[in-house]
């Protein structure tokens, strides 16, 4: 008797400690999830006072954006050069708002982020699509405590709708 409460104590020491350690994974993914979306609220902010060089912090030294009209900046730098430039007319009187984000976790230090985000202000030529609405692939580092985005991929989104259906288009010929 005494041996089988033993190995049932074990047995509950081991179920338990296993729901523990489950337990803190699931609290350290949920802080990682409210960093992660803090990092989106700093980026809504730092656009939003026009501040090139706190957006760029955002990111990692070597991390990349392509933005809506597939214009691709390398490094920490060249995206703050970039956003200077832009905030100087183009996006001088914008607003960014962040409307939703979706996060998962590939590891505890890997995430991906999708950003759906609406914007109004925006001075565009009329040769580009205007930036009213969009969502955004981040992929998200966690290096030393914090959370920084390693590449990003923005692009302007319109509500979907059905794909039409019937008989495709006729060729031309020429």
């Amino acid at each position: 008797m005494n041996r089988s409460l033993g190995a049932i104590t074990l047995l509950m020491m081991i179920f338990f400690g296993m729901g523990s350690a489950a337990a803190t994974a699931a609290a350290a993914q949920s802080a990682d999830e409210a960093a992660i979306r803090a990092v989106q609220e700093q980026q809504a902010d730092a656009w939003n006072r026009h501040d090139a060089a706190a957006y760029a912090r955002l990111f990692t030294e070597e991390g990349d954006v392509v933005n809506v009209v597939g214009w691709w900046w390398r490094g920490r730098a060249q995206i703050e050069s970039k956003l200077t430039s832009a905030f100087g007319f183009v996006f001088h009187e914008s607003r960014l708002t962040i409307t939703e984000t979706s996060v998962r976790f590939l590891n505890p230090t890997l995430a991906i982020a999708h950003v759906r985000w609406t914007m109004t202000g925006a001075k565009t030529p009329p040769t580009m699509p205007p930036p009213n609405e969009g969502i955004q692939m981040q992929i998200l580092q966690k290096s030393a405590g914090h959370w920084l985005i390693q590449s990003f991929q923005n692009t302007n989104a319109l509500p979907e709708r059905p794909f039409p259906s019937g008989p495709p288009a006729p060729a031309e010929t020429h």
